[in-house]
Protein backbone atom coordinates (compact mmCIF):
# COMPACT_ATOMS: atom_id res chain seq x y z
CA UNK A 1 0.00 0.00 0.00
CA UNK A 2 1.12 3.58 -0.66
CA UNK A 3 1.01 5.61 2.55
CA UNK A 4 1.12 9.41 2.42
CA UNK A 5 2.24 11.74 5.19
CA UNK A 6 1.24 15.35 4.39
CA UNK A 7 2.46 18.49 6.11
CA UNK A 8 0.00 19.74 8.72
CA UNK A 9 -1.67 23.05 7.83
CA UNK A 10 -3.69 23.85 10.96
CA UNK A 11 -2.43 27.19 12.37
CA UNK A 12 0.71 26.76 14.51
CA UNK A 13 0.57 22.97 14.07
CA UNK A 14 4.15 21.69 13.76
CA UNK A 15 3.63 18.00 14.45
CA UNK A 16 3.77 15.35 11.72
CA UNK A 17 2.01 12.00 11.46
CA UNK A 18 5.11 9.82 11.09
CA UNK A 19 8.75 9.84 12.22
CA UNK A 20 11.64 8.07 10.45
CA UNK A 21 11.46 5.00 12.70
CA UNK A 22 7.77 4.59 11.83
CA UNK A 23 8.56 5.00 8.12
CA UNK A 24 11.28 2.36 8.39
CA UNK A 25 8.82 -0.11 9.91
CA UNK A 26 6.21 0.51 7.21
CA UNK A 27 8.74 0.13 4.40
CA UNK A 28 10.10 -3.05 5.99
CA UNK A 29 6.52 -4.35 5.92
CA UNK A 30 6.38 -3.93 2.16
CA UNK A 31 4.62 -0.57 1.98
CA UNK A 32 5.64 2.60 0.13
CA UNK A 33 5.77 5.86 2.10
CA UNK A 34 5.48 9.37 0.64
CA UNK A 35 6.32 12.34 2.86
CA UNK A 36 5.58 15.94 1.91
CA UNK A 37 8.68 18.10 1.64
CA UNK A 38 9.46 19.96 4.87
CA UNK A 39 6.66 18.23 6.75
CA UNK A 40 8.84 17.20 9.68
CA UNK A 41 10.88 20.38 10.10
CA UNK A 42 8.60 21.77 12.82
CA UNK A 43 9.33 18.68 14.90
CA UNK A 44 13.05 18.88 14.16
CA UNK A 45 13.06 16.12 11.51
CA UNK A 46 14.76 16.94 8.18
CA UNK A 47 13.70 15.42 4.87
CA UNK A 48 17.02 13.55 4.71
CA UNK A 49 16.07 11.50 7.76
CA UNK A 50 12.91 10.29 6.01
CA UNK A 51 14.83 9.44 2.85
CA UNK A 52 17.35 7.45 4.92
CA UNK A 53 14.43 5.53 6.46
CA UNK A 54 13.12 4.62 3.01
CA UNK A 55 10.53 7.31 2.25
CA UNK A 56 10.13 9.26 -0.97
CA UNK A 57 9.84 13.04 -0.61
CA UNK A 58 7.18 14.76 -2.72
CA UNK A 59 6.75 18.48 -3.12
CA UNK A 60 3.05 19.08 -2.43
CA UNK A 61 0.02 17.90 -0.52
CA UNK A 62 -1.74 17.33 -3.84
CA UNK A 63 0.91 14.76 -4.75
CA UNK A 64 0.64 13.04 -1.37
CA UNK A 65 -3.15 12.75 -1.53
CA UNK A 66 -3.12 12.00 -5.25
CA UNK A 67 -0.79 9.00 -5.00
CA UNK A 68 -1.46 7.56 -1.56
CA UNK A 69 -3.99 4.85 -0.76
CA UNK A 70 -3.77 5.75 2.94
CA UNK A 71 -3.11 9.10 4.61
CA UNK A 72 -1.51 9.32 8.06
CA UNK A 73 -1.91 12.71 9.76
CA UNK A 74 -2.08 14.36 13.16
CA UNK A 75 -5.05 16.71 12.90
CA UNK A 76 -8.32 16.55 11.01
CA UNK A 77 -8.36 17.65 7.35
CA UNK A 78 -9.16 21.32 6.84
CA UNK A 79 -11.50 22.69 4.15
CA UNK A 80 -8.68 23.21 1.64
CA UNK A 81 -7.82 19.52 1.93
CA UNK A 82 -11.36 18.21 1.41
CA UNK A 83 -11.15 18.24 -2.43
CA UNK A 84 -7.93 16.20 -2.29
CA UNK A 85 -9.56 13.24 -0.53
CA UNK A 86 -10.76 10.41 -2.76
CA UNK A 87 -13.49 7.78 -2.40
CA UNK A 88 -12.02 4.62 -0.89
CA UNK A 89 -8.94 6.41 0.46
CA UNK A 90 -8.07 5.58 4.08
CA UNK A 91 -7.44 8.43 6.53
CA UNK A 92 -5.86 7.75 9.92
CA UNK A 93 -5.70 10.80 12.19
CA UNK A 94 -7.38 12.69 15.01
CA UNK A 95 -10.81 13.66 13.69
CA UNK A 96 -12.91 14.65 16.74
CA UNK A 97 -15.95 14.49 14.47
CA UNK A 98 -18.46 15.24 17.23
CA UNK A 99 -17.10 18.79 17.46
CA UNK A 100 -17.73 19.64 13.79
CA UNK A 101 -20.73 18.84 11.64
CA UNK A 102 -18.99 20.47 8.67
CA UNK A 103 -16.05 18.06 8.90
CA UNK A 104 -18.36 15.08 9.39
CA UNK A 105 -20.48 15.93 6.38
CA UNK A 106 -17.39 16.58 4.26
CA UNK A 107 -15.88 13.21 5.08
CA UNK A 108 -19.22 11.46 4.48
CA UNK A 109 -19.41 13.18 1.09
CA UNK A 110 -15.83 12.21 0.24
CA UNK A 111 -16.53 8.48 0.36
CA UNK A 112 -13.25 7.95 2.24
CA UNK A 113 -12.65 5.53 5.11
CA UNK A 114 -11.95 7.57 8.23
CA UNK A 115 -10.27 5.87 11.19
CA UNK A 116 -9.94 8.17 14.22
CA UNK A 117 -7.10 7.92 16.71
CA UNK A 118 -9.27 9.20 19.53
CA UNK A 119 -11.85 6.39 19.47
CA UNK A 120 -9.54 3.38 19.07
CA UNK A 121 -10.52 1.36 22.12
CA UNK A 122 -8.39 -1.43 23.57
CA UNK A 123 -10.16 -3.07 26.47
CA UNK A 124 -11.69 0.20 27.65
CA UNK A 125 -8.56 2.30 27.16
CA UNK A 126 -7.78 4.83 24.41
CA UNK A 127 -4.08 4.25 23.66
CA UNK A 128 -3.85 6.71 20.77
CA UNK A 129 -5.46 9.51 22.75
CA UNK A 130 -3.43 8.91 25.90
CA UNK A 131 -0.06 10.42 24.83
CA UNK A 132 -1.60 13.69 23.67
CA UNK A 133 -3.84 13.77 26.74
CA UNK A 134 -0.69 13.50 28.85
CA UNK A 135 0.86 16.41 26.98
CA UNK A 136 -2.31 18.52 27.06
CA UNK A 137 -2.89 17.85 30.76
CA UNK A 138 0.60 19.03 31.66
CA UNK A 139 0.39 21.99 29.31
CA UNK A 140 -2.97 23.07 30.77
CA UNK A 141 -1.18 24.02 33.98
CA UNK A 142 1.69 25.76 32.19
CA UNK A 143 -0.65 27.88 30.08
CA UNK A 144 -3.07 28.36 32.98
CA UNK A 145 -0.27 29.63 35.22
CA UNK A 146 0.88 32.04 32.49
CA UNK A 147 -2.70 33.24 31.90
CA UNK A 148 -3.02 34.08 35.60
CA UNK A 149 -0.27 36.68 35.17
CA UNK A 150 -1.56 40.23 35.12
CA UNK A 151 -0.16 41.14 31.69
CA UNK A 152 -2.22 38.28 30.23
CA UNK A 153 -5.39 39.56 31.90
CA UNK A 154 -5.27 37.21 34.87
CA UNK A 155 -5.48 37.81 38.61
CA UNK A 156 -1.76 38.45 38.93
CA UNK A 157 -1.13 35.29 40.94
CA UNK A 158 1.84 32.96 41.17
CA UNK A 159 0.34 29.50 40.98
CA UNK A 160 2.28 28.10 43.92
CA UNK A 161 2.40 31.28 45.99
CA UNK A 162 5.41 31.96 48.25
CA UNK A 163 5.93 31.52 52.01
CA UNK A 164 3.42 33.80 53.71
CA UNK A 165 1.16 34.14 50.64
CA UNK A 166 -1.44 31.51 49.78
CA UNK A 167 -1.15 29.62 46.49
CA UNK A 168 -3.74 29.57 43.73
CA UNK A 169 -6.61 27.08 43.87
CA UNK A 170 -6.85 24.87 40.78
CA UNK A 171 -10.16 23.11 40.07
CA UNK A 172 -9.81 20.18 37.64
CA UNK A 173 -12.99 18.72 36.15
CA UNK A 174 -12.21 15.10 35.29
CA UNK A 175 -9.83 12.60 36.81
CA UNK A 176 -8.75 10.79 33.64
CA UNK A 177 -5.43 11.07 31.85
CA UNK A 178 -5.70 14.83 31.25
CA UNK A 179 -6.91 15.56 34.77
CA UNK A 180 -4.32 13.34 36.42
CA UNK A 181 -1.44 14.94 34.55
CA UNK A 182 -2.81 18.42 35.23
CA UNK A 183 -3.13 17.62 38.93
CA UNK A 184 0.44 16.34 39.16
CA UNK A 185 1.81 19.47 37.50
CA UNK A 186 -0.27 21.85 39.60
CA UNK A 187 0.57 20.01 42.81
CA UNK A 188 4.25 20.03 41.94
CA UNK A 189 4.15 23.81 41.58
CA UNK A 190 2.59 24.11 45.03
CA UNK A 191 -1.01 24.97 44.14
CA UNK A 192 -4.04 23.83 46.10
CA UNK A 193 -5.65 21.31 43.76
CA UNK A 194 -9.24 20.04 43.66
CA UNK A 195 -10.01 17.12 41.32
CA UNK A 196 -13.65 16.33 40.57
CA UNK A 197 -14.86 13.13 38.91
CA UNK A 198 -18.04 11.07 38.82
CA UNK A 199 -16.18 7.76 39.24
CA UNK A 200 -15.68 7.01 42.93
CA UNK A 201 -13.25 4.19 42.23
CA UNK A 202 -11.10 6.60 40.24
CA UNK A 203 -11.20 9.12 43.07
CA UNK A 204 -10.13 6.43 45.54
CA UNK A 205 -7.20 5.50 43.34
CA UNK A 206 -6.12 9.12 42.90
CA UNK A 207 -6.34 9.73 46.63
CA UNK A 208 -3.73 7.00 47.09
CA UNK A 209 -1.24 8.24 44.50
CA UNK A 210 -1.57 12.03 44.65
CA UNK A 211 0.34 14.29 47.05
CA UNK A 212 -1.30 15.85 50.09
CA UNK A 213 -2.15 19.14 48.36
CA UNK A 214 -4.58 17.36 45.98
CA UNK A 215 -8.17 16.83 47.18
CA UNK A 216 -10.65 14.45 45.53
CA UNK A 217 -14.29 15.47 45.23
CA UNK A 218 -17.31 13.79 43.69
CA UNK A 219 -18.54 15.71 40.66
CA UNK A 220 -22.12 16.86 40.12
CA UNK A 221 -23.59 20.18 38.97
CA UNK A 222 -24.20 21.39 42.53
CA UNK A 223 -20.69 20.53 43.70
CA UNK A 224 -19.07 22.22 40.69
CA UNK A 225 -20.99 25.45 41.30
CA UNK A 226 -20.06 25.29 44.97
CA UNK A 227 -16.33 25.21 44.14
CA UNK A 228 -16.26 27.76 41.33
CA UNK A 229 -16.12 30.75 43.74
CA UNK A 230 -12.84 29.53 45.26
CA UNK A 231 -11.12 28.58 41.99
CA UNK A 232 -8.43 30.76 40.46
CA UNK A 233 -7.84 28.32 37.59
CA UNK A 234 -10.36 25.80 36.21
CA UNK A 235 -9.24 23.02 33.86
CA UNK A 236 -11.90 21.24 31.81
CA UNK A 237 -10.62 17.67 31.39
CA UNK A 238 -13.63 15.51 30.59
CA UNK A 239 -14.09 13.10 27.71
CA UNK A 240 -16.76 10.83 26.27
CA UNK A 241 -15.04 8.80 23.56
CA UNK A 242 -16.21 9.86 20.11
CA UNK A 243 -19.05 12.00 21.46
CA UNK A 244 -19.42 15.65 22.29
CA UNK A 245 -17.99 16.66 25.67
CA UNK A 246 -20.63 17.16 28.38
CA UNK A 247 -21.41 20.79 29.27
CA UNK A 248 -20.33 21.25 32.87
CA UNK A 249 -20.07 25.04 33.18
CA UNK A 250 -22.70 27.32 31.67
CA UNK A 251 -22.28 31.03 31.05
CA UNK A 252 -24.39 31.92 34.08
CA UNK A 253 -21.95 29.94 36.23
CA UNK A 254 -19.10 32.32 35.36
CA UNK A 255 -20.72 34.92 37.61
CA UNK A 256 -19.98 32.62 40.54
CA UNK A 257 -16.24 32.98 39.89
CA UNK A 258 -13.99 35.74 41.14
CA UNK A 259 -14.40 38.99 39.24
CA UNK A 260 -10.75 39.97 38.77
CA UNK A 261 -9.31 37.63 36.18
CA UNK A 262 -9.71 33.94 37.04
CA UNK A 263 -8.79 31.55 34.22
CA UNK A 264 -10.45 28.59 32.53
CA UNK A 265 -8.54 26.16 30.29
CA UNK A 266 -10.87 23.90 28.30
CA UNK A 267 -8.82 20.93 27.13
CA UNK A 268 -12.05 19.35 25.84
CA UNK A 269 -12.55 22.13 23.27
CA UNK A 270 -11.63 19.80 20.38
CA UNK A 271 -14.62 17.66 21.40
CA UNK A 272 -16.94 20.67 21.60
CA UNK A 273 -15.81 21.89 25.03
CA UNK A 274 -17.22 21.41 28.52
CA UNK A 275 -17.51 25.15 29.21
CA UNK A 276 -20.33 26.88 27.34
CA UNK A 277 -18.41 30.08 26.64
CA UNK A 278 -15.39 28.34 25.15
CA UNK A 279 -14.71 28.44 21.42
CA UNK A 280 -11.60 27.12 19.63
CA UNK A 281 -8.62 29.47 19.58
CA UNK A 282 -5.08 29.24 18.20
CA UNK A 283 -1.61 29.40 19.69
CA UNK A 284 -1.22 32.80 18.04
CA UNK A 285 -4.32 34.20 19.78
CA UNK A 286 -4.99 31.70 22.56
CA UNK A 287 -7.20 33.62 24.98
CA UNK A 288 -10.27 35.82 25.20
CA UNK A 289 -12.29 37.22 28.09
CA UNK A 290 -15.96 36.59 28.89
CA UNK A 291 -17.58 38.12 31.99
CA UNK A 292 -14.17 38.87 33.48
CA UNK A 293 -12.92 35.27 33.07
CA UNK A 294 -9.87 34.60 30.89
CA UNK A 295 -10.55 31.67 28.53
CA UNK A 296 -7.74 29.56 27.05
CA UNK A 297 -9.25 27.25 24.41
CA UNK A 298 -6.55 26.18 21.96
CA UNK A 299 -7.77 23.11 20.11
CA UNK A 300 -4.32 21.67 19.32
CA UNK A 301 -2.40 22.35 22.53
CA UNK A 302 0.29 19.68 21.95
CA UNK A 303 1.16 21.45 18.68
CA UNK A 304 3.09 23.97 20.76
CA UNK A 305 5.60 21.28 21.76
CA UNK A 306 5.97 19.38 18.48
CA UNK A 307 9.26 17.67 19.27
CA UNK A 308 7.85 16.03 22.37
CA UNK A 309 4.36 15.40 21.09
CA UNK A 310 5.27 14.03 17.63
CA UNK A 311 7.45 11.30 19.08
CA UNK A 312 4.99 10.60 21.91
CA UNK A 313 2.14 10.25 19.40
CA UNK A 314 3.94 8.09 16.85
CA UNK A 315 5.23 5.75 19.55
CA UNK A 316 1.57 4.86 20.01
CA UNK A 317 0.25 5.09 16.44
CA UNK A 318 3.02 3.27 14.55
CA UNK A 319 1.90 -0.33 15.16
CA UNK A 320 -1.72 0.53 14.42
CA UNK A 321 -0.80 2.33 11.20
CA UNK A 322 1.12 -0.77 10.13
CA UNK A 323 -1.86 -2.99 11.00
CA UNK A 324 -4.28 -0.73 9.10
CA UNK A 325 -1.99 -0.61 6.09
CA UNK A 326 -1.72 -4.42 6.08
CA UNK A 327 -5.49 -4.97 6.29
CA UNK A 328 -6.84 -1.95 4.41
CA UNK A 329 -10.40 -0.80 5.04
CA UNK A 330 -11.36 -4.37 5.95
CA UNK A 331 -9.62 -3.68 9.25
CA UNK A 332 -13.03 -2.39 10.36
CA UNK A 333 -14.29 -5.94 9.98
CA UNK A 334 -11.24 -8.07 10.78
CA UNK A 335 -9.73 -6.20 13.75
CA UNK A 336 -11.98 -5.46 16.73
CA UNK A 337 -9.79 -2.58 17.90
CA UNK A 338 -9.50 -0.82 14.55
CA UNK A 339 -13.24 -1.33 14.17
CA UNK A 340 -13.69 0.98 17.16
CA UNK A 341 -11.62 3.61 15.32
CA UNK A 342 -13.82 3.46 12.20
CA UNK A 343 -15.94 6.62 12.35
CA UNK A 344 -16.93 7.08 8.70
CA UNK A 345 -16.75 4.36 6.02
CA UNK A 346 -17.78 4.73 2.38
CA UNK A 347 -20.02 7.70 3.09
CA UNK A 348 -21.70 6.20 6.16
CA UNK A 349 -21.30 7.19 9.83
CA UNK A 350 -20.11 4.07 11.63
CA UNK A 351 -19.57 5.38 15.17
CA UNK A 352 -22.55 5.80 17.49
CA UNK A 353 -21.12 8.86 19.28
CA UNK A 354 -20.71 10.76 16.02
CA UNK A 355 -24.16 9.77 14.78
CA UNK A 356 -25.77 10.88 18.05
CA UNK A 357 -23.93 14.21 18.05
CA UNK A 358 -25.64 15.31 14.84
CA UNK A 359 -28.72 13.07 14.79
CA UNK A 360 -27.31 11.25 11.77
CA UNK A 361 -27.98 7.66 10.75
CA UNK A 362 -25.61 5.10 12.27
CA UNK A 363 -24.58 2.21 10.04
CA UNK A 364 -22.70 -0.90 11.16
CA UNK A 365 -19.22 -1.12 9.54
CA UNK A 366 -20.00 -4.40 7.78
CA UNK A 367 -23.01 -2.80 6.09
CA UNK A 368 -21.05 0.33 5.17
CA UNK A 369 -18.37 -1.74 3.46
Amino acid sequence: MKIGVPKEIKPQENRIGAVPAMVHGLVAGGHTVLVQQGGGLGAGIPDEAYVKAGARIVSSAAEVYGEADMIVKVKEPLATEYPLIRPGQILFTYFHFAASRELTEAMVASGAHCFAYETLDVDGKLPLLTPMSEVAGRMSIQVGAASLEAHHGGRGMLLGGVPGVEPATVLILGGGVVGTNAARMAAGLGARVLVMDVNLDRLRYLSEVMPANVEMLHSNPYAIREKLPVADLVVGAVLVAGARAPMLIERADLKLMKDDGPVVVDVAVDQGGCIETCKPTTHQNPTFVVDGVVHYCVANMPGAVPRTSTFALTNATAPWARRLADLGARAALDDEYLRSAANVLSGKVTHTGVAQAFDMRFVEPERAL
